[in-house]
C-alpha cells in the first residue's frame, strides 16, 4: 500500500513487503510420510478419548497471528502437544514507538471445535481430510459443510473428485497459503489476498505457507511470520523509524493498517512517521483517528497535543496534555505554556496596533515551540506590513508551511478573532494588495471571506480591498486617456480605504508630473518609497521631478541607485551622465571632454599620464599588470565604474610597458588605483575590493 499527500498552497503573486504468491508443486497428492520434525508445519495429530476427537496443532509464528491446522489423519494414534504461543489482541499497543507495552488483557478463545481453526476475526474454515481413518473406531463423520478430499492444484484452487462437492456451496475463491496464519498439509483458507503477499511452495500433499518478509539492517529476509501478521510490520516500520527512514517507515504502517484498521497504535505510529516527514496535518489526522478508535489511548492523546502545541492550537492541545488520572509530560506542558503567554501577549498588542510588540511576542510564540503555526508565522509577516517592511513581509511568506486542509477541529479554533484558516488568507491579501497586486489580493480576501463570513475584520477588508482595485483600475484608464486630473482623484479615493499602498501613491506621483507639479511628485515618490524603499518606478519618478525642479546632487544620488540595480539600463546611465554634468556646471566646475559612454583610456609615456590627470575634473588611474592575477580580475570591474561614473576620467597604466611612469608615481604594488584631481594626488588605494573601490570613485564624482 503505497502512500501519498501533498499539501496545497497558495500562489504569492499577491512497500506491502512484497513476495508474489507463487506455488511450486512436484505433484499434487496426499503426504503419507511421518512427522518431519525439522518441518515449520506439522500435520494434523488426533488423541482419541471417549466419543470426541480433540486435535493439537503446532505453529511457528514469531508474532501476533492465529494458527489454523489441517492435513491428514493417519491411521496412527498419538498425540504431539506442542505449546502455542500466546496470540495479541488486535487492539494491542505494544510495540508502539514510545515504547510502552499496553496489551490487551483478554485472549482469542482457544477451545476450538474439531476441524475448524479460528482466524483473526473469529471465523472457522473447515480441514480437509483425505482418506479413510484407519483403526479408529469411534471418528464422527466429517460434517456437510466440510470440504471432500481434493487435490490441490498449483494455482491453490480445489481440485473436484468423485466424492463431489455440494452445489450449492460457497463460490469464494479458496486460496491456499494467503492467510493469516500457518497452515498444516493440504490446509485451504478462504477468501481474497492479503496486503502482504506470501510465497508458498507446494510439497507431495500440500502446500506450506511462508511467512512475510522480515528486514533487518536494510536487508529483506524471508520468512518468520505469518502472511498477514500486521505486528510484523509495525515491528519492521518501527526499526525503519529509529533509523530516520520516515518514508520507509511510513510505508511499514500503511500496510499494518491496511491488515488492521482498528488498531490505535498503528495510526498512532503513522503520525509518528508522518511528523518526521514534516507533514504535520496528516500526522494530525491519524492521532485524532488513534484516539478515536481509542479514548483511552494516553499515548495518542499525548502525541496529539504535541502536534497542536506546534500548530499554535494551545487550547485543544490542553484538552489532550492533561486528561484525568494522566501525568502530562512536564517538558510539553512548559511548551504549551510558554506559547500560550506570548500568544496571549501577541493578541492584545495587535489590538491596540502596537505592531512592534506583535512581531516581537509573535516570534517568542514561534521560539517557544509553535514553529509550525501558519496563523503565527502570518502574524509575523502581518507586523512587518504594518511597520512598512514590505519586502521582509512578502520574503516571509515562503517560510510559511504549505497550507494544507486542516481538520474540522483545527480549522473552527479562533485565531484574533477570526477562524484561524481565515487568517493567512486575510494577511495574504493585505500584502498583495501593498504590492500592487490588486486581482491576488482580491482573491485571498473572497477566500477568507468565505471561511469566515461573520467576521467583521474579514468583512471590511474584503470591501476595502475590491473598492481600491477598482479606484486604481478607473485611475489606470484616466490616465491612459491623458486625464491626468481626474486620474490623480481616482488615486485619492483609493488612498483614503488604504492610506499605505505605495503603488497608488506612485501612480498618483506619475500624474503630478504629467501636470507639471514636480513638488506634488516628489512628495508622493517619498511616501511610496518610505512604504516600499527599494521600489524602482517611484525611484525614477523622484529622479526625473528632483531633475525638473534643477535639484541636481539628489538626482545624482536616485540615479546612482538606480545604475547600481539596473546595470544594463541605457537610459539610466544615458540620465545619470546628464544629471552629473548639470552638477558640475551648478558648481561653477569647468566641465572639459566629457562625453558619456567613455572607456578607459589607455597611457604609455609619463608625458601623457602628466597631462590626464591634469585635466579638469577627476581622474582614476589604474596601475596594473598583465600577469597578475588579481588586476585580472578587478579590470572588468573598472570598466564598469567607467560606465556608471561618465563625470570621472578613468586611466591605466601597465607598470611592464611604462616603467617610468610607475617609477614617477613610486608603485611597486599591483592592482594599486590612485585619484587625482586637478594633477594632485588625492587618494591611493593598494588592493582594494570592488566595494572600497566603488566607495572612492562614488565620494570623488561630486
Amino acid at each position: 500500500m503505497s502512500h501519498s499527500g501533498k499539501n496545497i498552497t497558495t500562489d504569492l503573486g499577491f512497500d506491502n513487503l512484497s513476495i508474489h504468491d507463487s506455488f511450486s508443486c512436484e505433484m499434487n497428492k496426499p503426504d503419507f510420510r511421518e512427522l518431519d520434525l525439522g518441518s515449520p508445519v506439522s500435520p494434523l495429530r488426533t488423541r482419541t478419548t471417549g466419543l470426541s476427537t480433540t486435535t493439537t496443532t503446532t505453529t511457528t509464528t514469531t508474532t501476533s497471528s492465529s494458527s489454523s491446522s489441517s492435513g491428514s489423519i493417519s491411521g496412527q494414534t498419538r498425540s504431539n502437544p506442542v505449546a502455542k504461543r500466546p496470540e495479541s489482541s488486535p487492539n494491542s499497543h505494544s510495540g508502539e514507538l514510545s515504547g510502552s507495552c499496553e496489551t490487551s488483557p483478554t485472549a482469542p478463545n482457544r477451545n476450538l471445535k474439531v476441524g475448524h481453526s479460528r482466524s483473526e476475526s473469529g471465523s472457522a474454515y473447515p480441514l480437509i481430510y483425505s482418506g479413510q481413518h484407519q483403526n479408529q473406531s469411534s471418528v464422527n463423520s466429517p460434517p456437510i459443510n466440510v470440504l471432500p478430499t481434493g487435490n490441490i492444484c498449483p494455482s491453490g484452487k480445489i481440485l473436484k473428485t468423485g466424492m463431489g462437492l455440494t452445489a450449492n456451496r460457497s463460490t469464494r475463491t479458496d486460496t491456499l497459503g494467503s492467510g493469516s496464519g500457518h497452515y498444516g498439509h493440504g490446509s485451504i483458507m478462504r477468501g481474497g489476498s492479503s496486503n502482504v503477499s506470501t510465497a508458498s511452495s507446494c510439497r507431495s500433499g500440500g502446500g506450506v505457507a511462508v511467512g512475510p518478509e522480515n528486514v533487518a539492517g536494510g536487508k529483506i529476509h524471508r520468512g518468520g511470520a505469518s502472511g498477514g501478521d500486521a505486528e510484523e510490520l509495525k515491528r519492521i516500520g518501527n526499526e525503519f523509524y529509529r533509523k530516520r527512514c520516515f518514508g520507509e517507515a511510513l510505508s511499514m504502517y500503511d500496510r499494518a493498517i491496511a491488515l488492521a484498521p482498528g488498531n490505535a497504535a498503528y495510526r498512532s505510529n503513522r503520525a509518528a512517521a508522518l511528523t518526521g516527514l514534516r507533514r504535520i496535518w496528516e500526522a494530525v489526522k491519524e492521532c485524532e483517528e488513534a484516539v478515536r478508535l481509542d479514548p483511552n489511548y494516553w499515548r495518542a492523546h499525548q502525541r496529539l497535543a504535541s502536534l497542536l502545541i506546534r500548530l499554535g492550537q494551545v487550547e485543544k492541545a490542553r484538552s489532550h496534555l492533561c486528561l484525568p488520572g494522566q501525568q502530562p509530560d512536564q517538558n510539553e506542558l512548559h511548551k504549551l505554556q510558554a506559547v500560550e503567554k506570548h500568544l496571549s501577549k501577541c493578541t492584545d498588542a495587535r489590538k491596540v496596533r502596537d505592531w512592534k510588540s506583535v512581531l516581537r511576542e509573535g516570534e517568542a510564540a514561534i521560539a517557544a515551540g509553535a514553529d509550525f503555526s501558519p496563523q503565527l508565522l502570518m502574524c509575523r509577516a502581518e507586523a512587518l506590513l504594518k511597520l512598512h517592511q514590505l519586502e521582509d513581509a512578502e520574503s516571509s511568506l515562503s517560510n510559511i508551511p504549505k497550507l494544507e486542509t486542516p481538520t474540522v477541529s483545527c480549522s473552527q479554533t479562533p485565531f484574533f478573532g477570526m477562524l484561524s484558516e481565515a487568517y493567512p488568507f486575510f494577511v495574504r491579501a493585505q500584502i498583495e494588495m501593498a504590492l500592487g497586486r490588486f486581482e491576488n489580493a482580491v482573491t485571498a480576501a473572497e477566500k477568507a471571506g468565505k471561511i469566515d463570513p461573520r467576521n467583521v475584520e474579514v468583512a471590511v477588508l474584503l470591501n476595502n480591498v475590491k473598492f481600491v482595485a477598482r479606484a486604481r483600475a478607473r485611475g489606470n484608464d484616466l490616465f491612459k486617456s491623458e486625464r491626468f486630473t481626474e486620474a490623480c482623484a481616482a488615486y485619492e479615493e483609493g488612498l483614503k480605504l488604504d492610506p499605505s499602498n505605495s503603488v497608488l501613491y506612485c501612480n498618483r506621483a506619475a500624474c503630478w508630473f504629467m501636470l507639471g507639479l514636480w513638488e506634488r511628485s516628489v512628495e508622493d515618490c517619498n511616501q511610496a518609497l518610505r512604504i516600499q524603499p527599494n521600489y524602482t518606478k517611484a525611484l525614477l519618478r523622484r529622479a526625473a521631478s528632483n531633475s525638473k525642479l534643477e535639484r541636481w546632487a539628489d538626482a545624482v544620488r536616485d540615479y546612482e541607485v538606480l545604475r547600481r540595480e539596473l546595470p544594463d539600463d541605457n537610459k539610466v546611465a544615458e540620465s545619470l551622465f546628464h544629471v552629473q554634468v548639470a552638477l558640475k556646471k551648478s558648481r561653477g566646475e569647468e566641465v572639459y571632454n566629457m562625453k558619456f559612454g567613455g572607456e578607459v583610456e589607455e597611457v604609455s609615456g609619463l608625458e601623457q599620464f602628466r597631462a590626464a590627470v591634469s585635466l579638469p575634473g577627476v581622474s582614476v588611474v589604474h596601475f596594473k599588470s598583465a600577469s597578475n592575477s588579481q588586476c585580472k580580475q578587478i579590470s572588468p570591474f573598472v570598466d564598469t565604474l567607467c560606465g556608471r561614473y561618465p563625470s570621472i576620467n578613468f586611466l591605466k597604466v601597465d607598470i611592464d610597458e611604462s616603467p617610468a611612469v610607475a617609477n614617477a608615481e613610486n608603485v611597486r604594488i599591483v592592482p594599486t588605483f590612485k585619484i587625482y584631481k586637478k594633477g594632485s594626488r588625492v587618494k591611493e588605494i593598494v588592493c582594494p575590493s570592488r566595494d572600497m573601490l566603488e566607495h572612492s570613485v562614488r565620494h570623488y564624482s561630486f
